[in-house]
């Protein structure tokens, strides 16, 4: 994966997928040991459109290996505001840094932007296709819970049309196999048809389509709660109707399985009640660090920094 650009998860195998699940746990039990692993090494984060968690864990992600960072938080604070394209915006860039992580609203920015850049570029979303990284901390986090990611029926609730966490959730979980996915949404927001041509390729996973969450919340392994979101909307009277089509609160929550993990990729709006946050069956803070975790894992592994200590580690984990 040296040198490589991840811009979505089809860019890696499953298996390079399984390693950095294993990185990132022994990067969360090794803290220390790793601190310095990306000495002298510089991240740039290109956000095009606001970002709290994905540009901050990226950054944090960085900074614990021991590297620095630069970038922007806004295209208006950028040279895109003087016309600048995304393919000289990354060639320049190219010369500052080891690896760029981008977020931008157009889908396919990403990919424009990994073939300008000479430098490992990964992707932190582009509109509503794809998020890998955010994807790679929803997988730890099933990984920390269950102790596996096949063998589960997953729930995606709420907006299932421009939701590009569901869609890359769905994409890599197919790879993996042994899956059934309850896709829960109004009749606006399902899911596109592409993703469920997805589905029916994969011989060992299904799909059911409802409007409902009770009626199925107490068949779900795992329930991932999505936000209708305001930005992906050109009518507002359309994101006020279904905005607060779907909320899980205290209530809802009596109706599932104990050991049900409710993930969520944030920021939420009021989909999940703060009465729920207390609940064992919450995850979503957990993915949260997960995330920081497995871009730790993601960056040292695409400039090529090996975790000291890590190998022997790994070794000794497959032996068990």
């Amino acid at each position: 994966m040296v040198g490589r650009s991840v811009v979505t998860l089809d860019d890696i195998t499953t298996a390079q997928i399984q390693d950095l699940l294993l990185k990132a746990r022994y990067i969360d039990t090794h803290r220390a040991q790793v601190s310095h692993t990306c000495d002298g090494r510089i991240l740039a984060t290109l956000f095009y459109e606001p970002s709290t968690r994905t540009r901050l864990s990226f950054e944090t992600a960085m900074l614990r290996l021991g590297g620095n960072v630069i970038g922007f938080a806004g295209a208006q604070l950028s040279s895109v505001s003087k016309g600048e394209s995304i393919g000289d915006t990354l060639k320049t860039v190219s010369n500052y840094v080891d690896v760029v992580a981008i977020r931008h609203p157009k889908e396919g920015a990403a990919l424009v932007a990994s073939q300008a850049a000479s430098v490992p570029v990964i992707n932190a979303g582009d509109g509503g296709h794809m998020h890998p990284t955010q994807t790679l901390a929803d997988l730890a986090t099933l990984k920390s819970r269950f102790g596996r990611v096949t063998d589960l029926t997953v729930g995606l609730c709420g907006d299932l049309t421009f939701g590009r966490t569901v869609h890359s959730l769905i994409e890599t979980l197919c790879r993996f196999g042994n899956v059934h996915f309850v896709l829960v949404s109004p009749e606006e927001l399902k899911t596109p048809q592409y993703v469920l041509d997805r589905i029916d390729e994969t011989a060992s996973c299904s799909y059911t389509e409802v409007k409902d969450l009770v009626s199925v919340i107490g068949d779900l392994d795992v329930l991932y709660m999505t936000r209708v979101q305001k930005e992906r909307f050109f009518n507002e009277d359309d994101y006020l109707r279904l905005r607060d089509t779907y909320i899980l609160d205290a209530e809802k929550l009596k109706l599932s399985k104990p050991s049900m993990a409710v993930l969520h990729p944030l920021p939420r709006v009021n989909e999940i009640a703060v009465d729920v946050d207390k609940d064992p069956r919450a995850a979503y803070f957990e993915q949260v660090r997960n995330g920081m975790l497995m871009r730790m894992a993601l960056e040292s592994t695409l400039v090529g920094d090996e975790l000291p200590g890590y190998a022997a580690w790994a070794n000794k984990e497959e032996l068990v």
